[in-house]
């Protein structure tokens, strides 16, 4: 007959285990971002900037955020917080999210970030952050081009301490148990108070308007 003399010791170490896992579930669920919550380290925004006339470059920006909770439920405002000093020119992300061709040396993309950056345009030193506040968000009844649920997002747009409202349509995809909100909105770098790139007259520059994307993970709710 088998002994059975090893199944309290057995007994304790499966209690022992037991707990172990359910106190490490308990922490992960402390440690878990709570809903609304937007993934910062995944999460991103980009921005093509359209040349003028037949001389110059389109160039593709990659910036990251520093905060943001959005709810697509519409049970609550949210808000998100650009880190203005993470804006990155013509990086191979952002060329390749927004389809431009070909790739940039690193001694003009040196030269475009401080340009941008500089107090001339961004000005990040003095204007470190804009913000998108007051964010609500209202389902659609249609579906996007990736046959996707529709939403509109409506709230308060402030960079460079100038605040206009603006609405911003956008689609939303489950996935990898987050959801992932996309969308884009144009802004006239002038109605904020933002000189645009220019010189030799004006035959070398950028165009005033800029169009900005989305590219946003959230923790479901």
């Amino acid at each position: 007959m088998r002994s059975n003399h090893n199944l309290p010791l057995f007994r304790n170490a499966t209690i022992a285990a037991y707990f172990a896992l359910l106190i490490a579930g308990i922490t992960q669920a402390q440690d878990r971002p709570p809903a609304g919550h937007v993934n910062i380290e995944f999460s991103r925004v980009y921005i093509f900037v359209d040349k003028v006339g037949a001389v110059g470059h389109q160039h593709a920006i990659e910036g990251r955020l520093s905060n943001g909770n959005l709810f697509p439920s519409g049970k609550c405002h949210g808000d998100l917080t650009f880190d203005m000093q993470s804006f990155e020119a013509d990086t191979v992300r952002a060329q390749t999210y927004i389809g431009l061709e070909g790739t940039t040396d690193e001694a003009t993309r040196k030269k475009v970030n401080e340009n941008m950056l500089g107090s001339e345009i961004l000005n990040v030193k003095k204007f470190s952050t804009a913000k998108f506040e007051r964010v609500s968000i209202h389902p659609r009844q249609t579906l996007s081009k990736r046959q996707l649920p529709e939403y509109l997002l409506a709230g308060d747009f402030t960079l460079h301490e100038k605040t206009l409202p603006i609405e911003i349509l956008c689609d939303l995809e489950v996935k990898d148990g987050w959801n992932h909100l996309r969308g884009a909105f144009k802004i006239r770098q002038s109605n904020y108070g933002i000189k645009r790139f220019s010189k030799m007259f004006g035959t070398i520059g950028v165009t005033d308007e800029l169009m900005i994307y989305g590219d946003l993970w959230i923790v479901p709710e």
